[in-house]
């Protein structure tokens, strides 16, 4: 008689157990790393997934991925990442490959590029804007349509 009611001879239907790593990598939108508030940080930041910065950084951040600026973070850096959302301070440029949103009460000194931005009322900008898929998808079709 078995302890647990099941038959030796019965696989389970689920694993065990499970990678933490797969875990995380399935939850979209959940953040992975996180510099909280009073944290500082110096130098060059390279990650993948998701991180949110809610203290001060000062230097490079680069990523494909979801770069978070919490509101009451200050961030000095060069910023390349896929989508970048801004509720806090930063100053430097930012080049983000799919999306930059720019929230509430953010503050952005420095250029911006990318294909896609969303800004919210009360936001501040000083800077350029330069918009273009510089995802690398091809280029966009000229306006008015394409001539022959």
């Amino acid at each position: 008689m078995a302890l647990l009611g099941g038959k030796k001879d019965e696989a389970p239907s689920k694993p065990l157990f499970r990678r933490e790593e797969e875990s995380v990598s399935q939850r979209s939108g959940e953040v992975h790393t996180l510099l909280g508030k009073g944290s500082e940080f110096e130098g060059k930041l390279t990650f993948e997934g998701q991180v949110r910065i809610d203290g001060k950084f000062n230097g490079q951040i680069v990523t494909k991925d979801v770069l978070v600026i919490g509101d009451g973070a200050k961030v000095n850096a060069e910023i390349q990442a896929g989508t970048v959302i801004i509720n806090g301070q930063v100053e430097g440029n930012v080049k983000a490959t799919q999306v930059i949103e720019l929230k509430t009460p953010g503050r952005v000194k420095g250029n911006l590029e990318t294909p896609s931005l969303s800004m919210d009322r009360g936001v501040i900008f000083e800077g350029s804007l330069k918009m273009e898929n510089i995802g690398g998808g091809g280029k966009p079709p000229p306006p008015g349509g394409e001539k022959k």
